[in-house]
């Protein structure tokens, strides 16, 4: 019915409702408990709160959950982009080539518009970080050292170790 791609991942999806239980609220509005998460599903507009229908057009694992509970047709939820009837009349329409360059018919005011190079060219590499910094950032000096244990710039690691070493 579906190609094996969208089939896959229908059964993936029914796979995965397997384990959430189904509480109405309405005729088409239920709840969905998926191991202590709730998603609300409604069957009349297609709209489901984890959004995953409104993407693929294929019924998520809430959903699943929803029409086997109500023993509904998985077809009349589904999107008819992903029959194969859909992909054949996509095909279906000619598609013509380019003509000869010297066939088309280009109006005179367009034919009599310049086009100019970019006034600039792109550098090579990696663009650089334009980022703004924080005012605190801007008030620390440039390359000041700190030790890691303390935070403190007078001294670096290594000495206060090499003095825990002495003092020991």
């Amino acid at each position: 019915m579906f190609g094996k791609k969208y089939q896959e991942m229908l059964t993936l999806n029914e796979a995965m409702s397997t384990r959430m239980t189904v509480v109405p609220s309405t005729e088409y509005l239920h709840t969905v408990n998926d191991e202590g998460r709730h998603c609300t599903v409604c069957l009349l507009e297609r709209k489901y709160v984890c959004g995953r229908f409104q993407v693929d057009e294929l019924p998520c694992p809430h959903a699943w959950a929803k029409l086997k509970s109500k023993f509904l047709m998985l077809e009349d939820y589904c999107s008819d982009y992903y029959k194969p009837n859909s992909v054949v009349m996509t095909y279906n329409v000619p598609v013509y080539s380019i003509p000869d360059r010297n066939e088309w018919n280009i109006p005179a005011h367009i034919a009599k518009e310049v086009i100019l190079l970019p006034k600039w060219k792109r550098p090579p590499g990696r663009p650089k970080k334009k980022r703004d910094k924080l005012f605190s950032e801007l008030l620390q000096p440039k390359n000041q050292h700190s030790c890691s244990i303390c935070g403190q710039g007078e001294h670096i690691r290594e000495r206060v170790e090499m003095l825990h070493v002495e003092l020991s």
